[in-house]
């Protein structure tokens, strides 16, 4: 499968809201989106960006796990908008599912990074490390707690980094890529 293809079918994020949100998933969305922060240093970081990164994040309008993350990248993509990422719906993109499972299972928020001229980069899915070392610490005890609640969170900042970091990551890829650096003359 051509990814990159599904990519160009994915929407603008307030689109894909639109499309596939009603009222109560954008307004936990929102809510989400306001509590995100960026540094001044994540800032600068973000804006030494130069490779165009389109970024397909394979997502559901209704998912915790969504809800938590997804504002993240947009918070990136203000700041660095060589950031382009389209969301698809995984319900509606089924054939997307399959070829992004993770540990088995169709899980969601998964992200697909690529070039400029859709050469697959990296995949990173689901849930960041301090997000599953947190949950390690809820869940590995005596009782398992469930719901969905959107506070003030150290965590959110923790996932922010973690997510600023994979962004990172790529974009390092593409800038040190002896392909992309002989085409930009770098």
């Amino acid at each position: 499968m051509n990814l990159h293809e599904k990519y160009k079918l994915g929407l603008r994020y307030q689109d894909f809201l639109n499309k596939y949100g009603t009222d109560a998933h954008k307004t936990r969305w929102k809510q989400l989106h306001e509590q995100v922060t960026l540094t001044d240093a994540q800032k600068t970081l973000l804006r030494s960006f130069k490779r165009a990164m389109p970024t397909l994040c394979l997502a559901g309008a209704w998912c915790g796990d969504c809800v938590n993350q997804c504002p993240i990248f947009e918070h990136l993509a203000a700041v660095a908008p060589v950031i382009q990422v389209r969301y698809l719906d995984r319900d509606e993109h089924a054939d997307v599912q399959q070829a992004l499972q993770i540990c088995g299972g169709n899980r969601v928020p998964v992200v697909v990074f690529f070039a400029e001229d859709g050469v697959e980069v990296a995949r990173c899915g689901d849930r960041t490390l301090s997000k599953y070392r947190a949950m390690m610490q809820e869940q590995a005890g005596a009782s398992c707690p469930t719901g969905i609640t959107i506070g003030k969170d150290p965590l959110l900042a923790q996932v922010t980094q973690d997510w600023l970091n994979e962004f990172e990551r790529v974009q390092w890829m593409l800038r040190l890529s002896a392909r992309l650096r002989k085409i930009h003359n770098d």
